[in-house]
């Protein structure tokens, strides 16, 4: 007998031979004065009453459903963080909205044979028109400034002498309509680009742009909105061979995308929801919603190809699967919980949307696909395809994955090295990440994002302003007059306008740079440490925050890397206590760490070859801006670390399921790799085809976002743990399992369920070799 490093049960329970047919049986009781684990009595009674769980579970998701018709409405407002945010805030109290900019570009086709002076003469009548147009909308079009009539203003929106031209206004109306707004100031420019024919004539500005970025977004949702499902089920089809029980986990992960959405729309008078957040919840809860349903379906599969009845099939996957599912989901909602601590509105709406599907999808798999397996029962394998039904319904052991955990348990540190080692050596460039916002984020090949590109390269002097946005008391003082002269001073291009009846005070500062440039950030950094302390911050009672493009590209940058680190260690944290509960072993938590940041790592350097470095930009149809979007890395690390538990759980569960039953150590890694591999290698390629669908979008941020998780999703299903894992466990032996004993008192249940499955189904001692009839010692954890 093995001595075991934590406190134990022992069980002594006679083994008999294996017979080629197992009988027909049903799982034991629980040992005595030990109660069934919850999501194994969940289960049952979800199996034995199936028509009102199936029932409860549809109308929880009809009500969810008229609950987001009925109780949605706009969203709580998102605000950026740091200084940025602080300004915005203050003018929201006020109800000060600064109107959206807009910019019509007028210049001379390039390669016309025109004489100069004709075109500049067509260049200047089109001018003309585009103000009287504009003019002739007041509720669509403020504040109309060109060239063409007279002072030094106007001639500074002419270039080339004469051959192009800069009309600008701002988008009259309430601003949250501007968007609606601004087509009418598009069709009117469209008009007069009509009548001139051998002129371009376009407009772009804030309205415009945040249009064509909404009308991409909706594109990219519904294109993987009706991309993900069908391909999904395509997948299930190939890993199922059924078509019933392929339609089961599409069933189940449609249901908790549906609820999870509806339910965004009532959590959005609390949360800042965004638009983007939508398109999150659809990916993640397919991925989850298929993975859970995986696990659950294999062992339902084995446990009544092994005998079971009906009833014991449904006990036995809950509490083998179900727990591992239940665990796994868990440690998913922490991570994403970890988005709350960078406190960026953003995050926050995201990490709500996510976690709500993901707790949707558990609660499905623990309550609904239980009632709705015992309904069907064997019927779920009905409609084989051929060829593929009967040999996909009998799931065995994988003998590729069986064969590579034997082959690494006998040599691991070599072969545990060399694939660390491969890992480290992809995660190199990371090492040399930038990150940064790109001018406009959106798709090159867009209209407006030439039109945008055209007028900065026409009028490239136009400084990018920051806001200065004063409050408080004093505001008409005195002293307040004598520092924004001074402010003057120091920039001859600073204006101020009362806002709110002179409750506040903005002051525009033109920065250098083109608004994202080092010269911007350097220029906005004096401004905010330096000129204003020494000007407006001594005036007594008013108080300054910036803001504008350049200040909420800095401040969020600013804040992710001040949160980055605090995110990382609480989510390293929670998971660790979790996965410490979970097997009440202090190992198994500190190699799923290290394995986690070694997948996340392998992502990152991945990502930053390709994005950073303009690796396969034809190929992915992007063009590279020599830096990562801020958000992009924290996100994919809270991702992975969440999403790589539902392998890592699942197969940590087969191993110490093996090992609970009597196996020695590697003989356990052997038979979890082999008896797991194959719904792990089917969950991760039907995830890693639902985002690879981000890959083929059209937002730079969302592609980058597909491209990490893929790619991080095939490093940790193969290398991490069909080598590492393997390995590290192999190197640990016993030493795995390990809990001390002044940590014996934490909560855990039994592993009764594993005593059962030894005593039903007698395991091999060590390759595919019978163990000889003895009495074998059930492990029954303590506690």
């Amino acid at each position: 007998m093995r001595q075991l490093p934590s406190p134990v049960l022992r069980a002594e329970a006679p083994v008999a031979p294996p017979s080629p047919v197992p009988p027909k049986t049903t799982a034991p009781p629980a040992a005595a004065g030990q109660r069934r684990p919850l999501v194994e009595r969940v289960a049952c009674w979800s199996a034995r009453h199936r028509k009102t769980a199936v029932a409860a579970w549809l109308a929880f998701m009809a009500a969810a459903f008229i609950a987001g018709q009925l109780g949605g409405g706009a969203s709580v407002h998102q605000y950026d963080p740091g200084q940025a945010g602080q300004a915005e805030q203050v003018l929201a109290r006020l109800n000060v909205v600064t109107p959206p900019a807009e910019s019509v570009l007028i210049q001379a086709r390039t390669g016309d044979r025109v004489p100069a002076a004709t075109a500049a003469a067509e260049v200047k009548a089109a001018t003309l028109q585009v103000r009287a147009a504009l003019a002739a909308l007041p509720r669509a079009a403020a504040d109309v400034r060109g060239p063409f009539s007279g002072g030094r203003a106007g001639a500074a929106m002419t270039a080339r002498g004469g051959l192009a031209a800069l009309v600008t206004f701002d988008v009259a109306g309430p601003h949250a309509a501007a968007q609606s707004t601004v087509v009418a100031d598009l069709a009117a420019v469209q008009r007069v680009q009509a009548r001139h024919p051998d002129l371009l004539v376009q407009e772009a500005g804030d309205a415009s742009t945040d249009r064509a970025a909404n009308a991409v977004l909706g594109q990219d949702f519904r294109k993987s909105e009706w991309t993900s499902i069908p391909l999904t089920l395509i997948l299930l089809l190939a890993v199922f061979g059924a078509l019933i029980a392929a339609g089961i986990p599409v069933l189940l992960a449609g249901t908790a995308v549906v609820t999870a959405v509806s339910l965004l729309g009532v959590a959005g008078h609390w949360f800042p929801v965004g638009s983007g957040t939508s398109e999150l919840v659809l990916v993640i809860g397919m991925a989850v919603g298929v993975d859970y349903s995986l696990f659950y379906l294999r062992r339902e599969r084995e446990e009544r190809v092994a005998g079971h009845d009906d009833e014991s099939v449904v006990g036995l996957a809950a509490a083998t699967s179900g727990r591992a599912i239940l665990v796994s989901g868990l440690t998913v909602m922490v991570s994403l919980a970890g988005l709350f601590l960078t406190g960026i509105d953003m995050f926050t709406g995201i990490a709500f949307g996510t976690i709500m599907v993901v707790g949707v999808a558990v609660l499905g798999s623990l309550f609904f696909l239980p009632a709705l397996l015992s309904w069907l029962g064997p019927w779920a394998d009905r409609l084989q395809l051929p060829y593929l039904g009967c040999r996909r319904t009998h799931p065995r052991p994988s003998r590729l994955w069986s064969g590579l955990a034997r082959h690494v348990v006998r040599r691991p540190l070599l072969l545990g090295g060399l694939a660390a080692a491969a890992l480290l050596a992809l995660s190199a460039p990371a090492l040399g990440m930038r990150l940064t916002n790109p001018s406009v984020d959106l798709p090159r090949n867009l209209e407006i994002v030439q039109v945008l590109s055209d007028i900065s390269r026409e009028f490239p002097a136009k400084p990018a302003p920051a806001e200065v946005v004063v409050s408080g008391t004093g505001l008409t003082s005195p002293a307040m007059q004598r520092e924004i002269t001074a402010l003057r001073s120091w920039n001859h291009g600073v204006s101020v306008d009362p806002v709110a009846d002179g409750r506040a005070l903005v002051i525009d500062v033109p920065l250098a740079g083109n608004g994202t440039s080092t010269a911007s950030t350097d220029a906005l950094l004096t401004l905010e440490n330096r000129v204003l302390p020494a000007t407006i911050g001594k005036v007594r009672g008013a108080s300054f925050a910036v803001t504008g493009n350049t200040a909420e590209n800095y401040d969020l940058r600013a804040t992710l890397h001040s949160r980055t680190p605090i995110v990382f260690g609480a989510v390293a944290l929670l998971a660790f206590l979790l996965l410490l509960l979970a097997f009440r072993s202090v190992t198994i938590p500190l190699v799923s760490i290290v394995l986690n940041f070694l997948s996340v790592g392998g992502a990152y350097g991945l990502v930053t070859l390709i994005f950073q470095d303009g690796h396969l930009q034809s190929l992915l149809g992007f063009t590279s801006f020599g830096a990562l979007i801020p958000w992009v890395p924290l996100f994919t690390f809270v991702m992975l670390f969440g999403l790589s538990m539902d392998y890592h759980v699942f197969i940590l569960s087969r191993i110490r399921e093996s090992w609970s039953a009597g196996a020695r150590a590697r003989d356990a890694i052997v038979e979890g790799v082999g008896r797991s591999a194959g719904v792990v290698t089917s969950a991760a390629v039907i995830m890693v085809a639902v985002f690879s669908i981000f890959a083929t979008l059209d937002m730079i941020d969302v592609k980058m976002l597909g491209v990490g998780l893929a790619a991080a999703v095939i490093i940790d299903a193969t290398l991490v743990r069909g080598v590492v894992l393997p390995a590290m466990l192999a190197v640990l032996g016993e030493r795995a399992w390990y809990l001390p004993r002044w940590l014996s008192w934490l909560p855990g249940r039994g592993l009764v369920c594993e005593g059962a499955l030894l005593r039903r189904r007698p395991r091999s001692a060590a390759r595919g070799q019978h163990a000889p009839p003895r009495s074998a010692g059930v492990r029954v954890t303590a506690g």
